[in-house]
């Protein structure tokens, strides 16, 4: 049996022959990018690529190094690409994306809408972002939200995007690309849901109980301890509260937060109800203008890919070769394309800084389609 060590030394001089090679193929990219800019031909060439695979591979014994030959070849031509797209950006040839740096939100004078009445958790983010004395009103969903500030009856909509017990609000994702608003802000609320009732109710006249499905579920290990309590599902947890007022009935309560209580004159006979103590939902602040904040931190996109093996995976390398940090990825089915998805996309960054442009460069080229949702960062 050969000793490890002469083994390893062996090994050492094909990797240094590697080395060696490799900078080599790497500066007939460079020859190669110079070409294309000349007469004006796409840096990715999928036919060309394919033909290389097969011919890289024609010749060789053995499944697995078949395979390990053709996953060797993608990576050192996808590097290649992502060599050209750097040197395309150095010289000025990114896409542009119409986004425009500002120093900060405008928020005098302006009109906001959420989903949902007065006192729903979306109603709290919207003050909790501009402020107690904000012009806010709120519409019956969430396109509606996204219509009027589409259409400029808003400057700005609360969403709620994803929750951290519930998870994703799948809707707003979709209607992130149905509509050209762009993401300019976040806040996180804390989810602090309370069992309310008419002023002078005792808890022991409590038999029916009033909530969102998400509010019943998210508070599910109290309503155990009360199975006596008939759970009724409504469709805002504010509206419950509302509900309660209107009816006058005294055997009804509503879990919502204590502001739907505040406002609709509700008495909180038990704060502190959810399950998860830390239950969270992130909100975003859309507008119609495409800006984002000089020192914004975050950015959102969603990418279409082909319906191929290793799309996704070459897509995200994207985000590797440029030391980016992904912090999210969601997918959500595209309409009229039965089995196909969309994938949403959070990462950190900032639109002016050159290792984002090189990726996003290099994605705008290589996916099926590219949209850049927003650049922001979170409001307190």
């Amino acid at each position: 049996m050969k000793d490890l060590s002469v083994t390893r030394k062996e090994l050492d001089v094909i990797d240094n022959q590697m080395k060696e090679l490799f900078q080599k193929r790497l500066k007939l990219m460079e020859d190669v990018v110079e070409y294309k800019m000349e007469v004006g031909k796409p840096i990715f060439d999928g036919e060309r690529e394919r033909q290389k695979l097969s011919s890289v591979t024609e010749d060789v014994e053995g499944a697995f190094t078949k395979q390990a030959l053709t996953e060797l070849f993608c990576q050192m031509m996808a590097i290649g690409r992502k060599l050209q797209y750097q040197i395309l950006c150095e010289r000025g040839k990114a896409a542009e994306y119409s986004f425009t740096s500002i120093t900060k939100l405008q928020t005098d004078g302006v009109q906001i809408v959420y989903q949902g009445v007065e006192g729903a958790y979306s109603h709290a983010a919207s003050l909790q972002v501009f402020g107690q004395e904000a012009q806010v009103r709120s519409v019956a969903t969430f396109e509606a939200a996204m219509e009027e500030v589409a259409e400029g009856r808003a400057d700005y909509a609360v969403l709620p995007i994803e929750n951290s017990r519930a998870g994703a609000v799948g809707d707003v994702y979709d209607l992130l690309m149905k509509y050209d608003n762009t993401i300019v802000a976040e806040t996180y609320l804390r989810v602090e849901h309370c069992l309310l009732a008419l002023p002078g109710t005792s808890f022991s006249n409590i038999r029916t109980v009033y909530s969102h499905p998400q509010g019943l579920m998210q508070c599910a290990g109290f309503m155990e301890k009360h199975r006596e309590i008939q759970q009724v599902s409504q469709s805002n947890t504010a509206v419950s509260a509302r509900k309660v007022v209107e009816d006058g009935d005294a055997s009804c309560g509503a879990i919502a937060s204590e502001l739907a209580g505040s406002l609709y004159g509700l008495e909180v006979l038990e704060r502190g109800i959810s399950d998860d103590k830390n239950n969270t939902t992130r909100f975003i602040i859309v507008q119609k203008k495409k800006e984002y904040l000089a020192d914004a931190q975050k950015i959102s996109i969603c990418i279409e890919t082909e319906h191929v093996s290793g799309a996704l995976y070459n897509q995200l390398s994207h985000f590797i070769f440029n030391g980016l940090n992904m912090t999210k990825i969601e997918s959500r089915p595209i309409p009229d394309r039965a089995w196909e998805y969309r994938f949403y996309i959070d990462f950190e960054g900032n639109l002016s800084r050159p290792e984002v442009e090189n990726a996003l460069f290099g994605l705008e080229k290589e996916a099926s389609r590219l949209k850049i949702l927003g650049n922001y960062s979170t409001r307190e």
